[in-house]
């Protein structure tokens, strides 16, 4: 099994530990998004004037690339609507940096979708369900449905998910569609497209929507499912572990999230500012940080049923979900089936 976003192998996350390098990076170019999804991680979708500039984007890009990162992730806000977008796609290919962006489709014209297949970027496309007024009501936005179609398809008519063009959709598990979840994962398998189904962190705008709220053995169930989909009707295997079905997440052991006004975090769950790249060098901010000197130690700082668990060697949960739901990152996942009802 890979570990984190579906690339990086084990070694690779080892070597690089080992060496306090990256892997990767997230970066918001700009919290500006058109959508008002029902579980987004960020409460302000508005752009702000003190947002980062280009210089500065520019800059931090090419720190991480100095310290080891061989790709940077793209996050939002909605990024296709982002009006620099083209002029950031050719810095980050100029400088051999591979491209993942995560995008609700919004901005995907032919000719965008051309130019992602150019710089042979990952395109993560975001789809909770192909039920057009569930995916409206989950987006926020009526018409979501149709233009995420749109972009599918020109990026499809730019040759993806053929020719070694990755391209995945992103679901968050809920309540509205957790049913159709089996039969859009066999849908997207036989489309050739990676399934990046995940449990939605408990932050922001899902506190307030609790109506999205799953249980954990029904999570437990839907993994176990998908995972009997995958090994009998695509061999693929892979053992059922949350938060990402079919693949683990433990990036804070290689990567970084810096926000659009330049706040350094661990990930868009643990929001705790460690650090801003308008004060301090990144690699300053990332040496220095005790909050991820905590999470790559990880055996011996992570507190409760997480730490004695048998997957503790593989696995520390969502530290997202951990941190928003007691304010200790380092509790374990509360949202985690195999800890519901424990006491962290």
């Amino acid at each position: 099994m890979q570990v984190y976003n579906l690339e990086f192998s084990e070694q690779e996350v080892r070597e690089a530990v080992a060496a306090g390098r990256l892997l990767s990076m997230e970066i918001e170019f700009s919290r500006l998004c058109n959508f008002r999804c029902s579980y987004c991680y960020v409460e302000d979708r508005a752009s702000h004037p003190d947002e980062l500039s280009r210089e500065e984007i520019r800059s931090v890009l090419l720190q991480a690339k100095e310290l080891g990162a061989q790709k940077i992730i793209i996050l939002g806000g909605e990024p296709s609507i982002y009006p620099h977008l083209p002029e950031m796609l050719q810095f980050l290919a100029d400088n051999g940096l591979a491209i993942e962006i995560f995008t609700n489709g919004s901005g995907v014209t032919a000719e965008l979708a051309e130019l992602l297949a150019q710089k042979r970027a990952r395109v993560v496309l975001k789809l909770n369900s192909r039920d057009a007024e569930l995916q409206d009501k989950l987006a926020g936005k009526k018409g979501a449905h149709a233009i995420i179609a749109r972009a599918l398809a020109n990026l499809r008519s730019a040759g993806y998910s053929k020719n070694g063009l990755f391209l995945a959709l992103s679901t968050v598990i809920c309540r509205l569609n957790i049913d159709e979840l089996p039969d859009l994962w066999r849908w997207l398998r036989r489309e050739d497209i990676e399934p990046y189904f995940e449990v939605i962190t408990p932050q922001a705008n899902a506190l307030a929507n609790n109506w999205l709220n799953v249980t954990g053995p029904e999570l437990k169930a839907l993994f176990t499912e998908l995972a009997a989909i995958d090994r009998k009707e695509f061999d693929r295997l892979w053992e059922p572990q949350p938060p990402l079905v079919g693949n683990r997440c433990m990036r804070h052991q290689v990567s970084c999230l810096v926000t659009a006004r330049g706040e350094v975090m661990p990930c868009v769950g643990v929001t705790l500012a460690i650090g801003n790249i308008r004060k301090q060098a990144l690699a300053d901010i990332l040496r220095h940080s005790s909050v991820l000197n905590d999470l790559k130690n990880y055996r011996e700082t992570i507190k409760g049923p997480c730490k004695s668990c048998e997957k503790a060697a593989e696995c520390y949960g969502c530290r997202g979900a951990a941190f928003q739901l007691t304010g200790d990152y380092l509790a374990s996942d509360p949202t985690c089936w195999r800890n519901c009802g424990n006491q962290n």
